[in-house]
């Protein structure tokens, strides 16, 4: 048996699915050891997982919470401006402790998140095997791929591809301060500099909860990359939720994820938005509102802290969004469709995949108000193409494999030392 360890980012959009797989891969008797910051012990321990710190000489404890509510308060460019930073800071942690922590571990493989390109780095320095994850898009730094933090919907013309290279070219200057620590290191260790963000040089294996339906129709995908759909699983962790209270009406199910969940006038405009039609609310706001401005909003929604969102979702007949990959696949994964309302980050681009799949509509966030969303809503909810566009990647989902096909192929290729080969999946248009 193998001990995997897993490098990601320490954002539940990322922990959580990592952690899905590696339940999975312990189920079939490897161990499975994650490398994380002090402040997240207690959340991979209550994943069930083997946890090893770093960083306990460059990072402050708490200063996670910090983080998460400054990006909470900034939408667009200034929160991918502000994330820099801390991308930075991370690098720093897992160049300075990760491989010290790795050997002293026995850790063999790493499964390293994409999102957390100094993993590789890691990887390639101590000469270990590695397999790619993309819990959030499969990012491809090709010509005709639209940048993941773009609304840009797939277009192969010679401008658009131009267009596309010359954001990829303002993404790797802005990430200069994560590529120079990055750098710095593998000059150390004698590796080459990368001169690309979010390049992966994976080889046995690039992995992808996306299903193959839910992303552009790309001619010629590297044979190693692999569309597996969601990586889930039931996790120890149990959520309550007053089931009880549910009415009967349409249920639309409202979140903001697990990072912007304090913006507390967003929240405002979907309860009015909805007030006055023939349905049932449910906001999971993750912590992010006081009693006091739940109590402030219109209407009579069920506001929770946290709910079983895979449970909820299973009931609901739409889903309000910004856009994260989890809470997108978690809708599509039971046939429902969204409305979006992208905020930053890779919010964009998943909202361009909703607009081609049509399954969705999308409103930006810096365009939304209370009547373009209570619009969008009634649209999505009477118009039977959304949900039979939702329910065609439903098929497409439950026949990805999710986290047990991830699993069949980490195993192949860690076995053989060589790339699993991706069959070939259909795409389809709405």
């Amino acid at each position: 048996m193998t001990h995997f360890g897993i490098i990601c980012p320490p954002y539940p959009g990322h922990l959580n699915p990592q952690a899905a797989l590696g339940r999975e891969l312990q189920s079939r008797g490897h161990r499975v050891t994650v490398l994380q910051i002090p402040d997240l012990e207690l959340k991979v321990r209550s994943e069930r997982l083997n946890f090893w710190a770093i960083g306990q000489s460059l990072y402050k404890p708490g200063s996670m919470a910090e983080t998460f509510k400054q990006l909470a308060q900034l939408s667009e460019i200034e929160a991918l401006r502000y994330s820099v930073d801390s991308c930075r800071h991370s690098a720093e942690i897992i160049c300075q402790d990760a491989p010290a922590a790795v050997e002293a571990a026995g850790i063999e493989v790493l499964i390293v998140d994409q999102l957390e390109p100094v993993g590789e780095t890691i990887a390639e320095f101590l000469n270990l095997p590695f397999v790619c994850v993309s819990c959030g898009q499969a990012i491809q730094r090709r010509a005709d791929a639209p940048p993941f933090f773009m609304p840009w919907s797939y277009d192969n013309t010679w401008w658009a591809r131009l267009r596309n290279q010359v954001a990829y070219t303002i993404l790797d200057r802005s990430c200069q301060p994560i590529l120079q620590v990055i750098n710095h290191y593998r000059q150390q260790w004698k590796l080459p500099p990368y001169r690309h963000i979010y390049a992966s040089n994976a080889r046995l294996a690039h992995i992808s909860q996306q299903p193959a339906a839910f992303d552009f129709p790309y001619p010629n995908l590297p044979k190693h990359l692999h569309y597996v759909g969601p990586l889930r699983n039931r996790s120890p962790r149990s959520v309550s939720f007053p089931f009880e209270r549910l009415t009967g009406q349409p249920l639309i199910y409202a979140s903001l994820g697990s990072v912007q969940n304090t913006k507390q006038d967003v929240f405002h405009c979907i309860a009015e938005a909805c007030k006055e039609l023939d349905v049932q609310l449910v906001i999971a706001h993750g912590g992010g509102m006081s009693p006091d401005a739940v109590r402030e909003l219109p209407g009579s929604p069920l506001v929770v802290d946290y709910a079983p969102q895979f449970e909820v979702i299973a009931k609901a007949s739409l889903t309000i969004t910004h856009g994260g990959l989890n809470t997108v696949l978690d809708s599509l994964s039971h046939g429902v469709p969204l409305v979006a309302m992208p905020i930053t980050f890779e919010q964009p681009g998943n909202a361009a995949r909703i607009r081609w799949t049509g399954t969705g509509e999308v409103i930006p966030i810096s365009r939304l108000s209370v009547s373009k969303l209570q619009a969008a809503i009634q649209q999505v909810l009477t118009e039977e193409s959304y949900r039979h566009n939702a329910r065609r990647i439903q098929q497409a989902i439950a026949q990805a494999g999710g986290v047990r096909r991830a699993a069949d192929i980490i195993e192949q290729v860690i076995s053989l030392q060589s790339p699993a080969l991706s069959l070939s999946t259909s795409r389809t248009r709405a």
